[in-house]
């Protein structure tokens, strides 16, 4: 099964609320979400990343949520449908912003220049990062406040904002402290170089 048909028949399975199908149908007809890298030097740099990462996001919260510590001694528990709404649409604030370019390169085998693909960042909608991803899933369906929270504080402490903001939104909103981790999970460990 390829990412995009792991993240639909996981969103189909699992996201049913009111809006869900047109944010569905907005993915697959019109945005790049699929051919997105989730990068442009680092993870996922490449056609497909985006969706790809989107899904392992998925893998690791579920995975992380299911640990007997987190699940028994710190009572974290939520509905199948949050899970994968906070997973596979974290980084919709990425859709639209990556272009293809190419860039030289200095072959160490033959000390030629070469050029060779690259993508570059262009933002047309500045809105932050977690907090772009909420606006755009709002305007399709409603979240809950944790799961809005979730989304809006994913980077955890790898963000640019201040740090006892991040820490206190992490306390409020243990999932978004367990999404930031599993963000960071398949980021580093996943997908990392």
């Amino acid at each position: 099964m390829t990412a995009k048909e792991e993240f639909v028949h996981l969103y189909q399975t699992h996201i049913h609320r009111e809006g869900s199908g047109e944010l569905l149908e907005y993915l697959l007809n019109k945005s790049d979400f699929f051919t997105a890298p989730a990068s442009a030097r680092y993870h996922g740099a490449y056609a497909g990343g985006l969706c790809e990462h989107s899904v392992n996001v998925y893998r690791c919260l579920e995975d992380y949520l299911e640990r007997p510590r987190v699940k028994d001694t710190y009572g974290l528990a939520y509905e199948a449908e949050s899970v994968a709404i906070v997973a596979l649409l974290h980084d919709l604030c990425k859709i639209g912003c990556y272009r293809q370019s190419t860039r030289n390169v200095k072959n160490e085998a033959t000390g030629q220049w070469e050029k060779v693909p690259v993508y570059q960042y262009e933002d047309k909608l500045p809105y932050g990062h977690g907090e772009k991803s909420v606006y755009i899933i709002s305007g399709f369906m409603r979240l809950s406040r944790e799961e809005a929270m979730a989304i809006r504080w994913h980077m955890g402490f790898s963000g640019s904002e201040d740090a006892r903001l991040v820490g206190q939104a992490l306390e409020q909103y243990p999932l978004a402290f367990a999404l930031s981790t599993a963000d960071m999970e398949a980021t580093y460990f996943l997908e990392g170089e």
